[in-house]
């Protein structure tokens, strides 16, 4: 089995089909060409990630993912991924999106940082798309 964890902080949000959604995950990893060691996905409220991303990066403000990368191999996934559930519902709902989709979007999104992809400049940002586009496309 993956070794890909969910935890919950300071939020009651239940993910459905977790075993689908690590084989997933796990897949698109491999496909990479990464070995994963341990992916932790932190489902929290908007004020859990606002104090995360003050504390830890200096940002005032919220946002819907924070990864951190605590690997010290290359090609080795070993990481950390914060996403507030408050930010999902609030982005599916601009998006037309299921929160569960948007969900997807958000931890393959946050996974890709782990895997060397950027989202700062604009060709960044396409590369990043698309990529998020193509794995969510291979879901189960």
């Amino acid at each position: 089995m993956p070794k890909i964890n969910f935890f919950n902080e300071d939020t009651n949000y239940k993910l459905k089909g977790k075993i689908a959604v690590k084989k997933w995950i796990s897949e698109a990893i491999t496909a990479e060409g990464y070995y994963l060691a341990e992916l932790n996905f932190i489902l929290c409220s908007d004020d859990y990630l606002l104090r995360i991303n003050q504390d830890f990066l200096q940002h005032d403000y919220y946002t819907d993912v924070i990864t951190f990368d605590n690997s010290e191999e290359l090609k080795t996934i070993l990481g950390d991924i914060f996403i507030s559930v408050d930010r999902v519902k609030d982005n599916a709902k601009q998006n037309q999106a299921t929160t569960f989709d948007e969900l997807c979007r958000i931890m393959i999104h946050g996974t890709l940082h782990l895997l060397g992809y950027k989202d700062k400049s604009k060709k960044d940002k396409t590369t990043m798309t698309a990529k998020e586009d193509f794995y969510l496309g291979l879901r189960g």
